[in-house]
C-alpha cells in the first residue's frame, strides 16, 4: 500500500488544527510524515467497496490516525523512548508537556468530529478501544523488567494495545453504514485480532534481526527490559538460571550462545512460525465466513485485500 499524506487525514473540520496553534501544526506534521499511514489506508480499502462516501471514509481514517498517533506520543514519553521512525521523538524536540498536550488533543479531536456524524454505537466502540488501548499500556508497563512474563500474557496485552486498532479498521466502516449484525462483527472482531497477534509477532522478531529489512535496532526491546513475544516464546521450557543468563543478552550472538546455539535458536524460530501459520489459517477460515455470510456481490473486491494482510504483516511480503 502507498504511504499515506499527512493532509490526506489532517483536516476533517475547520477548527482541526488552526493557525493559531503552530507548535501542535509543527509536531503533527513532524509525526505523521515519517509514518506510513497503514490503518487509515487499511479503512479506506474496507471502506470503498462497500459504498462508504468520501467524506465518512475521510472522518474514519483520520480518527484512527489521531487515536494511533495519540498512543505513539504518549507511549514514547511514558517508555522514555528518544527514536520514533528514526528521528527525535516528540517529547524530546518540542517537550514532554507538548507531546502529553498533543496527544490529548488529537483523541479531543476524534470524540469532537466522531460525534458530530451522529452514529452514537460508533462513537462508543471508539471510546471503548481508546479504554483498551490505555488498558493495555499498563499492562504492559507492568512486565517490563519481568523476565518470567509469559507468551499468554503478552497475546492479552497485544490485544488491547494492537488488536483494538486492527478491529476498529475492520468493524468502524460497518457501523458506520449501521450494519450491526452481530455473527458479522463477531468475525470481524476475531480476524482483528489475529491481525494485531501477526502483526505484533513480526514486529517483535525484528528485534532478534528476523525478517528485519527496515533495519530496527537488534535486541532493543531485550535491553530496555522487555521480553517481547519471540523472547518469551525462547524461554519457555529452560530454567530460571537459564533465562536470567538469556536476558542479559548484549548481542544476538550472546542470545543464541545462552539459548544453545545457532541451531537451537533456528529451530525455536520454526517453531514459532508454525504457530503463527495456524493462526493464518483461522484467519482464512473467517475470511471465508466473511465472505459466504456477510458480504453482497459488489462487496467482495475487498477481500483481495483481507487476503493480503497476513502476508504483509507477518511475512512482511508486499503484494504483487
Amino acid at each position: 500500500m502507498q504511504r499515506i499524506k499527512p493532509d490526506d487525514v489532517k483536516i476533517y473540520s475547520s477548527q482541526d488544527f488552526p493557525n493559531y496553534l503552530p507548535k501542535l501544526n509543527l509536531l503533527y506534521d513532524d509525526l505523521f510524515s515519517l509514518g506510513k499511514g497503514f490503518r487509515s489506508r487499511m479503512v479506506r480499502e474496507v471502506a470503498t467497496p462497500l459504498g462508504i462516501k468520501s467524506e465518512t471514509q475521510q472522518l474514519l481514517a483520520q480518527t484512527i490516525e489521531f487515536i494511533h498517533n495519540a498512543s505513539l506520543l504518549h507511549d514514547d514519553l511514558v517508555d522514555r523512548s528518544q527514536l520514533r521512525r528514526g528521528k527525535p521523538a516528540a517529547w524530546t524536540k518540542y517537550t514532554p508537556e507538548y507531546a502529553v498536550l498533543a496527544g490529548d488533543y488529537l483523541l479531543a479531536r476524534v470524540m469532537v468530529n466522531l460525534s458530530s456524524f451522529g452514529n452514537i454505537k460508533l462513537v462508543h466502540y471508539t471510546a471503548q478501544m481508546i479504554s483498551d488501548l490505555l488498558e493495555g499500556e499498563w499492562l504492559q508497563d507492568s512486565v517490563v523488567g519481568d523476565h518470567f512474563v509469559t507468551i499468554e500474557q503478552l497475546d492479552r496485552i497485544h490485544n488491547l494495545k494492537t488488536g483494538s486498532l486492527f478491529k476498529w479498521c475492520l468493524r468502524a466502516p460497518f457501523m458506520s453504514l449501521g450494519r450491526e449484525e452481530s455473527t458479522l462483527h463477531q468475525t470481524l472482531e476475531e480476524m482483528g485480532t489475529i491481525l494485531g497477534q501477526l502483526f505484533q509477532r513480526s514486529d517483535d522478531l525484528l528485534d532478534y534481526d528476523i525478517r528485519n529489512d527496515e533495519g530496527k535496532a537488534i535486541l532493543g526491546d531485550l535491553k530496555s527490559g522487555y521480553l517481547n513475544s519471540f523472547g518469551a516464546f525462547c524461554c519457555q521450557g529452560l530454567s530460571r538460571e537459564q533465562i536470567e543468563k538469556l536476558v542479559k543478552s548484549q548481542s544476538l550472538m550472546e542470545f543464541k550462545n545462552s539459548l544453545g546455539g545457532e541451531k537451537v535458536f533456528d529451530e525455536k524460530l520454526k517453531s514459532f512460525d508454525q504457530i503463527n501459520s495456524k493462526m493464518i489459517s483461522l484467519y482464512q477460515h473467517h475470511l471465508e465466513r466473511l465472505e459466504t455470510k456477510h458480504l453482497g456481490e459488489s462487496e467482495k473486491s475487498v477481500l483481495k485485500f483481507l487476503k493480503s494482510l497476513t502476508d504483509l504483516l507477518y511475512w512482511r511480503r508486499k503484494p504483487a
